[in-house]
Formats: C-alpha cells, sequence, structure tokens
C-alpha cells in the first residue's frame, strides 16, 4: 500500500481526534468526516470536536489504578486526548476531570494545524461508496452512530445486534446547592476539597430508594430488547437490586465524614465539577431513565438539593457496538472488509481514554501497514494490549463492553503477595516497561 493514500476517518469524537492527530503527526493525508452540527445526536449539544455527553471525568490519573496506567501508556505515545485533558482539567481529587468546552476547543485547534487534515462536515451513509474512494477508511462513529451509517455498517457486517442503552446524569447549578446541608471534600481527604457531598441519614436514604424503585420512567422503544451496560446503569435499576446497593456502590459514604456531625453519614451523593469556574456540577452515579418530573420531584427530596436548578436532566440513549470477536482484527480491520477499521466504543471498549486507545492502537497499525513497518504486537502485559486482546479472545455468545481493569492484564510470574496494591504497583511498573519497549521498537 502506498504511503501516499489519504485517510478517510468518520466522526470526530475523542477515537476519531486520537486517530487523526497519530496519522496527522506522521504526515498521513486525511479527510475527516464530522455530521454535527448540521445532523445532531440525541445526547450532543454543540458541533464541537469531541464533546463529552457523559460524565466529565476521564477517571483516576494514579498508575496503581487500571484508568490511571491507561492514560499513563498513552501519554508516553504523545496521546492528543490525555494532553488536552491535562491543559483543560478542571479539580476532581486523583481524577482528571475536564472543561468540556475547552477541552473541544483545544482539540479542534491543535487538529486545525495540520495542513494535511481536511474536515468534511456531512454525514456518511454509505460506507462501501466512501470505502471505494479510499484505501483507508477508519469509521469512529461512536455510540451515537447515526442510524444511516449504522444500517450501513450492518449491511457490511451482516450482523443484526448493534446496540444497547446507555444513560448519562443530571448537572446542576452549583448556585442552587444549599451548602449549610452539603459539604465540600474528598475521600480519605486525598487532592483538595474537590466534591461537593450530599450527605443521607438512614430514613433519607431509604426513602429515595423508594422513591427510586417506584419512579415513573421514560419510555424507550424496544426497550425490552435493548442490552444495556453494567457501567452505565440507570441508577433505579441499581435500587432495584436491594436496599444497600447504592450505600456500597456510587453512593458509598467511606472516607468522608459530615462536619455537622462528625461522623461518617449513611449515605453520600458526590457532586463533581463540571466547569472551571466552578458553575455546574455532575450528580455523580445518578444516571437514569426517569421523567424529567419524576427527576426534579425525586432528586429535589436529596439532602442539599431541595431547591436545586437543573442545567441538563438526565436521559437514556442509544449506544452501538460490534461483537468484536467476530468482526474484528487485532489490528481493528473488520474481518471480512479489508481497509475499513473501527475504532472507539464501536469496537466494544466502554469509556473516553479506552476509546482514546483504540484509536491511537489503530492509528499504529495503519501507519504500519502503509509503510510496510511490522505491526505491533498485542501484548496483554500492556493496558492497551490488555484490551485489545479482550475484543479478540471474549465469549462471542454474550460480548459486552469492557473498561480498563487489572484482570486484563497478564498474570505476574511467581508473584505471591496478597497485597493488592504492591500487586497492581508491580503490574503496573511492567505494563509502562514493557509499552516503552513497544513504542521504542516501532518505525512510526
Amino acid at each position: 500500500m502506498s504511503s501516499d493514500s489519504k485517510v478517510a476517518i468518520v466522526g470526530a469524537g475523542l477515537a476519531g481526534c486520537e486517530t487523526a492527530w497519530q496519522l496527522a503527526r506522521r504526515h498521513i493525508d486525511i479527510d475527516l468526516f464530522e455530521m454535527r452540527p448540521k445532523v445532531m445526536t440525541p445526547a450532543h449539544n454543540t458541533g464541537h470536536f469531541a464533546e463529552l455527553v457523559c460524565s466529565n471525568s476521564l477517571k483516576s490519573l494514579d498508575p496503581t489504578n487500571a484508568h490511571g496506567l491507561l492514560k499513563a501508556e498513552l501519554e508516553l505515545a504523545g496521546s492528543l486526548i490525555i494532553d488536552c485533558a491535562k491543559k483543560n482539567a478542571v479539580n476532581a481529587g486523583t481524577a482528571l476531570a475536564v472543561d468540556r468546552i475547552d477541552f473541544s476547543k483545544e482539540i479542534e485547534q491543535q487538529l486545525g494545524a495540520f495542513n494535511n487534515l481536511t474536515v468534511v462536515n456531512k454525514e456518511v451513509t454509505d460506507l462501501e461508496k466512501l470505502a471505494q474512494q479510499y484505501e483507508i477508511v477508519v469509521v469512529a462513529g461512536g455510540p451515537l452512530i447515526s442510524d444511516n451509517l449504522a444500517s450501513s455498517l450492518q449491511e457490511m457486517l451482516g450482523e443484526s445486534d448493534l446496540y444497547f442503552y446507555d444513560a448519562i446524569a443530571p448537572i446542576v447549578y452549583a448556585e442552587s446547592i444549599d451548602m449549610n446541608i452539603a459539604f465540600k471534600a474528598s475521600r480519605y481527604e486525598k487532592g483538595g476539597a474537590d466534591y461537593i457531598n450530599c450527605p443521607f441519614n438512614e430514613q433519607e436514604y431509604e426513602t429515595l430508594i423508594g422513591d427510586l424503585i417506584q419512579a415513573k420512567r421514560a419510555p424507550i422503544r424496544n426497550f425490552e430488547k435493548a442490552k444495556v451496560f453494567e457501567g452505565c446503569m440507570p441508577i433505579e435499576f441499581l435500587a432495584e437490586r436491594g436496599m444497600a446497593t447504592l450505600s456500597y456502590g456510587p453512593f458509598k459514604p467511606v472516607g468522608l465524614r459530615d462536619p455537622r456531625t462528625g461522623n461518617q453519614p449513611w449515605a453520600v451523593l458526590q457532586l463533581r465539577a463540571e466547569s472551571k469556574n466552578g458553575d455546574l456540577y455532575n450528580m455523580v452515579g445518578c444516571q437514569t431513565r426517569m421523567t424529567w418530573p419524576e427527576q426534579k420531584r425525586i432528586f429535589r427530596k436529596i439532602p442539599g438539593l431541595k431547591q436545586c436548578e437543573f442545567a441538563r436532566m438526565g436521559s437514556m440513549h442509544r449506544n452501538s457496538y460490534l461483537n468484536a470477536p467476530r468482526t474484528l482484527k487485532p489490528n481493528l480491520e473488520l474481518k471480512n472488509r479489508e481497509g475499513v477499521f473501527i475504532v472507539g466504543q464501536l469496537t466494544g471498549v466502554e469509556g473516553y481514554v479506552e476509546s482514546a486507545a483504540s484509536g491511537m492502537w489503530a492509528a499504529i497499525n495503519i501507519v504500519s501497514l502503509m509503510k510496510n513497518y511490522p505491526a505491533p504486537d498485542v501484548d496483554s502485559q500492556t493496558m492497551i494490549g490488555g484490551l485489545i486482546n479482550y475484543l479478540q479472545t471474549a465469549s462471542s455468545d454474550n460480548f459486552q463492553p469492557m473498561n480498563s481493569n487489572f484482570g486484563l492484564l497478564a498474570d505476574l510470574p511467581g508473584f505471591k503477595t496478597r497485597n493488592k496494591y504492591l500487586k497492581r504497583k508491580s503490574l503496573s511498573d511492567r505494563a509502562i516497561k514493557k509499552w516503552k519497549s513497544q513504542l521504542e521498537g516501532l518505525s512510526w
């Protein structure tokens, strides 16, 4: 394949932008197709690149955390997404959270500096036609891939199930939170006092659970047949699993003390900053399918939120992905259509940074293909390799999306300690060393 061939990338989300960045900086010509703002999705609000539609958090920065390790690997490879996130970070303890608008603008600015990258503002509706025009096509349509592109992809794949459902949490205005009840703190005082915490006593918590179980829910077409990803399960679904599910999950109170009593609350809702100026806060763990009137009625019973005003209500939307073990090669190229690559959450990775990682992995392989370099090995000693290995080896009978986690990494031979921190640190150290070695061995 000629290195002068132009690459088409469909979608300017996190994965598409990371792929474009890695290819463009290696002097490969790119047409980047983005349908927004001409054609919007049910969840996007702007036409900006890499708009975050759910949480504004990219999760932990700690390399002894699986999400932090993945960031460290991406940063070593010069990731656009991690660089822009760090430049536009908001206070979030040990997590990397961003100002959504500034983050998107930074990505657009950096990609716009390339003379070999052309942005095409149109919806791609015929994938086969596009694949006949370009030697390489990268589909980065994301979980909100348009109906037309989804149908075209289904025709190419011969697959019938190409979706599940995802939920997003409400965002409230900071000035409407009652700080006489809520308090600022991070768990175990790690980092700054970056979260606003709404403390429950036992009766308040049990009232919330009862309300959530009985709440009216917005209808979703064909919902009975939909698959819902565990990591984005609506709060009312979690409540149905038992009284303690939330208090041992997203509402766990450990590491926090109510300054009014000096004691650990029964449960705690945490709110995380959405913007640098602290005007907006995301209700962590409150992704929901409830109707908007029910959200207002129930969430305003939460201590500290009686008078809260909502900047965005929670909702559910379609979230698409493929059956990766059946459809994708290790380089993320379709098994049945040469030259067509899939990146982002369509591959079955789940999460912002995981999506960017898939874009980087595809870019490495595309450069290798176009310039006749050896392709990198899928090495599950690294977190990126662990994710790609999962896409190859998971069961195709009931394939589910996957976040980064230490269970994806190859075992440490002879490592016998039961100390989880020491084991994760050893896994992380090995992963970073191995990833550095892989990058040094690439000819890109």
